[in-house]
């Protein structure tokens, strides 16, 4: 990852493009008072530098839930055993290859980990916890709760644009 600076113009694009990324660049350019080449080159730095990570679509679950079904979303706090660099990172591990944790944060203080869960179901949250947590010795304490709402989510990360 190659270093940078930020000007006001990368932050506005920053901030632009996590609100909506499919923008053209065309779109993009005319917003922050650039020409589409100079925005295309500077989008890509960013993206070179490693400040934007990926770009993805963000589905609207109640709209993907009348097609097939609600599933079920859960904060889980996982507390282990024994807390060594080998065994936080191995649990980690296995932790972030499940796709139905979207989130994995190693955390300090309380449990070690808090994972967001989606799973399609009851049985498909049991089968996850049986692989990642009842297969782990290691593993000395769970605490799942499950949503019932989701007020807000956002994906935006703060961009200071003064």
């Amino acid at each position: 990852m190659e270093s940078i600076s930020l000007d006001a113009i990368d932050l506005q694009l920053l901030n632009l493009l996590q609100t909506d990324a499919a923008q053209s660049n065309q779109a993009l350019a005319e917003q922050v008072h650039v020409s589409p080449p100079t925005c295309l080159r500077r989008v890509k730095r960013l993206h070179d530098a490693g400040l934007i990570e990926r770009q993805v679509a963000i589905l609207q679950p109640d709209r993907l839930a009348a097609l097939q079904g609600h599933g079920l979303a859960c904060i889980v706090e996982v507390s282990l055993d024994r807390q060594g660099a080998e065994q936080l990172d191995a649990f980690e591990a296995r932790a972030v290859q499940e796709a139905a944790v979207q989130q994995c944060w190693r955390v300090s203080p309380g449990p070690d980990f808090v994972l967001v869960v989606h799973t399609r179901d009851m049985p498909g949250y049991l089968a996850l916890s049986q692989r990642l947590f009842t297969g782990d010795a290691n593993v000395r304490n769970v605490k799942a709760f499950f949503a019932t709402r989701r007020a807000k989510f956002e994906t935006k990360v703060p961009v200071a644009l003064d």
